[in-house]
């Protein structure tokens, strides 16, 4: 049976360094820095102090006084992005049949700052009263996805993906395979984190994940740099409009890129370290260029996991070099993380739109604070420039915690 072909038809971004795609696009290509001392909390007393926040953001544009309060911050992320994925496809809400529009929208860790304040809550008072009946539902992970449903009307497939960093990439990876095996014509997919709490900073402090350069906060998320000690968290979320193909070429649809491949693995190895040598990143990036039916020559970009993390940054490399043989020097590999910080459940979606404006616009963004390359990392990082070079097809990579891979292929398309 013929696969049906899948195009991207809609963009939207909530990010760090802008807050809608436009603005999201021009700070990469300027190598806009979106880190800064955290404002969200007192971070006094934490090791870490700074964060990569997004700023700017007015949730009224989106929603009135009262659905603001009864939306965490992260459902107010994704649910902006959403929009302007829909609005940026312009497609007839009256025209479509919403039974064959569905949503596909994770979140690594949910709504963690309404956990935290409602735990506050009961401890302070001893008391379940004082707990709000708006409690589960800003909290749960998959209220993003059920509410993008509502606001819309979409009928179709309407669910999460939880895989830690690879959330927002699993969930492209679903929203493209309904779409192939015909269940719906038309998909929102994409991811969202909103993170950067008390209990936020702190766990992954206790865990010395993230870095503490708190007198050089501006340096600090530095991907395959030899002096990097840590990711630098973010905050945000991104969607997509993936659509089968005549259908959107039946509307009239603009077309970014065609999602013609996806490779999805385990490293079955270790809670939080990769495997070694990046071997589930290997088997990722093989399985997209065979799914996408190219070859290794076809691929011409890269936007890396990249999280400035001693461990992921070597090991992705190899993986790249074990796929990509002495091919692997002619590639463009860049991480945009050294922008806007690791978002978490939403760095794959943010990071895919990433891919393909560059694919669309012959342009790769740079990677910022890569000042003394580490020798195990000799690839081409786009290093504190842009790369302006012809892009037939690139590849975006998301690795998460419990050894979850995927790697998205996108093309330019042709009819």
């Amino acid at each position: 049976m013929t696969k049906k072909r899948v195009v991207i038809t809609g963009l939207g971004a909530v990010t760090p360094i802008g807050v809608n795609v436009p603005d999201y696009w021009q700070a990469l290509l300027s190598g806009k820095n979106g880190v800064a001392p955290i404002t969200l909390f007192d971070a006094a007393k934490f090791d870490t102090k700074f964060a990569a926040e997004v700023k700017d953001f007015n949730p009224e544009n989106y929603f009135d006084k009262k659905a603001v309060n009864r939306l965490d911050r992260f459902s107010q992320f994704a649910i902006a992005s959403a929009v302007q994925a829909v609005d940026d496809s312009e497609v007839n809400l009256e025209n479509l049949n919403k039974e064959r529009c569905g949503v596909v929208f994770g979140s690594g860790i949910g709504g963690l700052e309404t956990l935290q304040n409602e735990h506050w809550k009961y401890f302070q008072e001893k008391n379940p009263g004082v707990l709000s009946p708006f409690f589960i539902p800003m909290m749960i992970s998959d209220l993003a996805a059920g509410q993008i449903s509502i606001r819309f009307g979409f009928k179709g497939p309407n669910y999460a993906t939880t895989s830690a960093c690879a959330t927002s990439s699993h969930a492209i990876s679903d929203a493209f395979m309904l779409i192939q095996r015909g269940s719906a014509d038309l998909m929102v997919c994409g991811g969202s984190e909103a993170s950067i709490t008390e209990m936020g900073v702190g766990g992954f402090n206790a865990m010395r994940a993230i870095s503490t350069w708190n007198d050089r906060y501006l340096e600090a998320s530095r991907p395959f740099d030899k002096d990097r000690n840590g990711f630098v968290m973010g905050e945000g979320a991104g969607s997509l409009i993936l659509e089968e193909m005549n259908h959107a070429i039946a509307r009239g649809a603009k077309i970014y890129a065609e999602l013609a491949g996806i490779g999805l693995t385990a490293d079955a190895y270790h809670i939080t370290a990769p495997a070694p040598g990046g071997e589930g990143a290997v088997r990722s990036m093989k399985i997209s260029i065979e799914d996408a039916g190219l070859n290794i020559p076809d691929i011409d970009y890269i936007n890396a996991h990249g999280t400035s993390t001693p461990h992921n940054d070597v090991n992705e490399t190899k993986a790249i070099k074990t796929v990509f043989g002495e091919y692997a020097y002619k590639l463009i590999v860049n991480s945009t993380k050294s922008m806007t910080g690791h978002l978490l459940g939403a760095a794959g979606v943010v990071e895919a739109i990433a891919s393909i404006l560059s694919l669309k616009n012959n342009v790769i963004p740079p990677t910022i604070n890569l000042d003394n390359p580490d020798p195990e990392c000799d690839l081409n990082y786009s290093a504190k420039t842009v790369t302006k070079r012809e892009i037939r097809a690139a590849i975006s990579n998301t690795f998460g915690f419990g050894g979850h891979n995927a790697s998205l292929l996108f093309k330019k398309f042709k009819e």
